[in-house]
């Protein structure tokens, strides 16, 4: 039989080139996690090896009321970069990962047409990340998964509260959308009134447009939250606004949750989304205050919601978003070496003390509904 040549020694490909790890490759190699992070979705590991920092997608959009594709947004956020490796931090001149320990944990267990279902996987895995000790920084999905998320960081956090700075064009404290107790529009409210965060702690910056109305606004006043209109915004400037958010979200808690909709920036740098609102803030403004926030506080976790990436164009939305948690990252990493503790450690028997309602002294359902909307929330899948 004749033998046949040896390719890889006639073509060079035998040569011995260099290889690189998982971490080093262009970001369009392997799997698409977060700037090619370690992929490690096991929360014992997370606490075994003393993580900083997780990433957890909700890819779940069945709340949304207007247009839908956020449950592609955890994948558009994690690709949507072009540097891996080492990267530098020309904002706070550091080198994030050589200081905080950052992975991936992966997404929770979602499948379409169940909204109910989702929130409780949102929930369960958003807890595991926390109840490890590393903070959650979470990629939504709608706005809907705020309200499971926040929930499971403030059960951790227990007996301490949290306060939250919410980034948004609109408020999303409805009573209910179309009978839906869990949609995109309702997460602030459930959140205030299962008593997960208080309303004099909830703190909104951003808001304009033509939403809420005046009954939902009376609401908003009588559970004492605190909100800055993009009007403030543009009077006062965008830090004294946002040092006024800090002061009044740790009036007793003792740290924060941040919770960014992406439509909080002009939809003309960030079209991406369910519901674009014009006249928001831009990228370079949201990525300051982000810093600003991370800087000078602790942060119990963070999400990033509403990217829509079948209405994004030339991944800009997806982008800023992904930038949003790289700022967040590199002031905790800023933090941690400057000798400041970003993790966060739960006390012995608290991470894990379960209750029928949640973790002992938090209720976490919602109130009793109304009739009319008992039977929505018996059954919360949108038709």
């Amino acid at each position: 039989m004749e033998r046949l040549p040896d390719f890889g020694a006639q073509h060079g490909w035998d040569r011995d080139y260099p290889t690189y790890s998982d971490f080093d490759l262009p970001t369009y190699v392997g799997l698409p996690t977060f700037m090619n992070l370690p992929w490690l979705p096991d929360p014992a590991e997370l606490r075994r090896r003393g993580v900083d920092i997780a990433i957890v997608g909700a890819p779940f959009d069945d709340g949304v009321s207007h247009r839908p594709g956020a449950r592609f947004g955890p994948r558009a956020i994690r690709e949507a970069q072009y540097t891996s490796g080492s990267i530098h931090s020309l904002q706070l001149r550091n080198e994030p990962f050589e200081i905080v320990s950052v992975v991936d944990a992966g997404d929770a267990n979602i499948v379409p047409a169940w909204l109910e279902r989702g929130h409780a996987m949102i929930y369960r895995k958003v807890r595991e990340v926390a109840a490890s000790g590393a903070i959650p920084i979470v990629f939504g999905g709608d706005h809907s998964v705020t309200w499971p998320a926040a929930t499971a960081v403030a059960e951790v956090r227990h007996p301490a509260s949290i306060g939250i700075v919410h980034f948004d064009a609109h408020a999303d404290t409805a009573p209910e959308d179309w009978g839906v107790l869990g949609g995109h529009g309702t997460p602030m409210r459930r959140l205030i009134e299962s008593g997960a965060v208080a309303g004099r702690n909830f703190v909104q910056v951003g808001l304009r447009g033509y939403w809420p109305p005046v009954d939902v606004f009376a609401w908003m006043e009588a559970q004492g939250m605190r909100v800055h209109f993009m009007t403030e915004i543009e009077e006062r400037g965008l830090d004294a606004v946002v040092d006024t958010a800090i002061a009044e979200a740790l009036d007793g808690p003792e740290a924060i949750y941040i919770s960014v909709d992406i439509d909080v920036l002009d939809p003309g740098v960030a079209p991406g989304t369910g519901t674009p609102e014009p006249g928001g803030l831009l990228p370079r403004e949201l990525l300051r205050a982000i810093r600003r926030i991370v800087a000078a506080v602790e942060v119990a976790g963070l999400d990033i919601v509403e990217v829509s990436p079948p209405y994004d164009q030339a991944e800009v939305t997806a982008m800023a978003a992904n930038r949003i948690a790289l700022e967040a990252i590199s002031a905790l990493a800023a933090k941690k070496a400057a000798g400041r503790r970003i993790r966060f450690e739960p006390a012995p028997g608290v991470a894990g003390k379960r209750t029928e309602g949640g973790v002992a002294g938090l209720a976490v359902e919602a109130p009793a509904a109304a009739p009319r909307e008992a039977a929505a929330a018996r059954d919360r899948r949108p038709e």
